[in-house]
């Protein structure tokens, strides 16, 4: 846990019925603050009630730790993956 609260006791799932710039935000903010991986290149979109990531990561387990963080802010399976390796 990077000290960011995952969002718990709304009624929507996954994002829990905060807005989607809230949502967007707080995923960014929690993908830049961790020092184990280079989040330039990742972008961070809403589709319904999902968090998608797209854009580049340097090395392979840098999909997984994005992913990992990405749901740590809104919850398991709720976030998508389009990241690419360079």
């Amino acid at each position: 846990m990077l000290g960011f609260p995952a969002f718990t006791g709304h009624d929507e799932p996954g994002r829990q019925g905060h807005s989607d710039a809230a949502t967007r935000a707080s995923v960014e903010s929690a993908l830049h603050a961790a020092a184990d991986i280079e989040a330039g290149e990742i972008t961070v979109s809403i589709a319904g009630s999902y968090v998608i990531l797209e854009g580049f990561v340097r090395l392979g387990g840098d999909v997984e730790r994005a992913i990992e963080i990405a749901e740590s802010v809104v919850g398991g399976g709720y976030v998508r993956s389009r990241l690419l390796r360079r």
